[in-house]
């Protein structure tokens, strides 16, 4: 773009000058040099050109980079680490990538208005809070079908952002984040309120029997543990200790690709019941190796969680129940809880990151039963009934002797 020919008209207050339908103000740098700014209203003008001057008194002005933001965005998809010291995976990375509107290969997808498309060649500098709002409300607009997006969609495609723009701050490039603190825009259509569903003992058995056999270890497999089918589809039979009566959970398959879980919380050890363990030894027994998966499908690889859906889906249209694989994590939280497992222990088997999570998600499953209150004087002893199961699950766990006796029990 050259040069603006249209002249700068002086105004009553130093410095400032109208342009156009816009003002312009001058200023100089912290060399002394002449620099101008531009502004769209007198006030605007005003507050900026006042701010850079105490910028330059203070020595903390700097010269806001002219670099483009489908340019930046390019560059900084590649080389961004993350803001933690956990880093960023790979797949968050293609996420973003994707969120932002590059391909692969860096180049802007032609089939949306993501980021790189909406703001382009605009000043990275130049963006401010509201062009950002502006954004969002754009993909809060999107049609999927006749279906708005939710507000998960429209949260997605600010996270890069927040990352984005809070990088340029950190390289100098702007002084601010123009994305941090931005309110979501309400989407048309919000996502429902999360109903955690979760099978009954009789529900469960039911769909268990209504499913094709090949399906059926690992639909009770995902209700004991609670594991999220990424997380048992990446099981390989070394991660399997049935002595312990445990899975080592240390990956998950996302997307076609395996990578570590969800989140480092989500290495674990979960436990499973010993007629699971009976029924994982007899199939350990036709595997081949320890490195072979061990929900494997007819060519020995991982089975496909889309096809497992399906399957789980068409069982409970048999018998008449609501049910799909997530359905089975929530029920295994379900069952823990029944046995008097607490809070902190459904926690660690399920992968969350804090008990209030746990709690959040599924307080609701609790028993609204109240135990009945001990008489002041009245000596405790020890815990509740609704306990004893847990501590003696946790006992289980730490005695080696007893855990190694379990697995020369089971058949071989």
């Amino acid at each position: 773009m050259g040069k603006d020919p249209r002249p700068r008209i002086k105004t009553r207050v130093p410095g400032i000058y109208k342009r156009g339908n816009r003002y312009s103000f001058s200023y100089r740098d912290n060399r002394g040099r002449m620099r101008w700014g531009s502004a769209a209203t007198m006030g605007e003008a005003k507050t900026k050109r006042a701010a850079l001057t105490a910028d330059v008194q203070r020595g903390d002005y700097r010269e806001l980079s002219k670099v483009a933001f489908a340019d930046y965005a390019r560059e900084w998809i590649e080389s961004y680490t993350g803001r933690t010291d956990r880093g960023l995976r790979e797949q968050t990375r293609t996420e973003y990538r994707r969120v932002l509107g590059l391909d692969a290969d860096g180049n802007q997808r032609a089939d949306n208005g993501a980021a790189v498309a909406y703001f382009g060649q605009m000043q990275l500098a130049a963006i401010t809070p509201l062009d950002v709002k502006g954004y969002l409300a754009k993909v809060a607009e999107r049609k999927v079908g006749k279906r708005s997006v939710s507000r998960g969609t429209v949260r997605q495609a600010l996270a890069p952002l927040r990352a984005l723009f809070a990088t340029a701050v950190e390289d100098g490039l702007i002084r601010s984040n123009p994305a941090a603190g931005i309110r979501l825009p309400k989407a048309e259509r919000d996502e429902p309120e999360r109903k955690a569903k979760a099978l009954t003992e009789e529900e469960l058995t039911a769909l268990l029997d209504a499913s094709p056999e090949r399906w059926r270890l690992l639909f009770a497999f995902l209700a004991e543990s609670g594991l999220r089918i990424g997380e048992a589809v990446a099981l390989t039979w070394a991660d399997i200790d049935f002595g312990r009566q445990v899975a080592k959970v240390r990956r998950r398959f996302y997307k076609g690709h395996v990578g570590p879980p969800k989140s480092r919380y989500g290495r674990r050890d979960a436990r499973f019941s010993p007629e699971t363990g009976r029924a994982l030894w007899n199939a350990r027994k036709l595997a081949g190796s320890d490195e072979e998966p061990v929900f494997a499908n007819e060519r020995g690889e991982p089975v496909d969680a889309s096809t497992a859906y399906r399957a789980v889906k068409a069982a409970a249209k048999k018998v008449g129940v609501e049910s799909g694989l997530h359905t089975l994590r929530h029920t295994a939280a379900t069952r823990l809880f029944a046995q008097g497992w607490n809070v902190k222990q459904v926690q660690t088997q399920l992968g969350h990151h804090k008990p209030s999570f746990t709690l959040d998600v599924y307080v609701h499953l609790l028993s609204n039963d109240l135990p009945q209150v001990l008489a002041v004087g009245r000596e405790v002893t020890g815990p509740s009934e609704t306990h004893v199961d847990a501590e003696a699950a946790e006992a289980a766990e730490i005695a080696a002797p007893q855990a190694k006796a379990l697995g020369a029990a089971l058949p071989v």
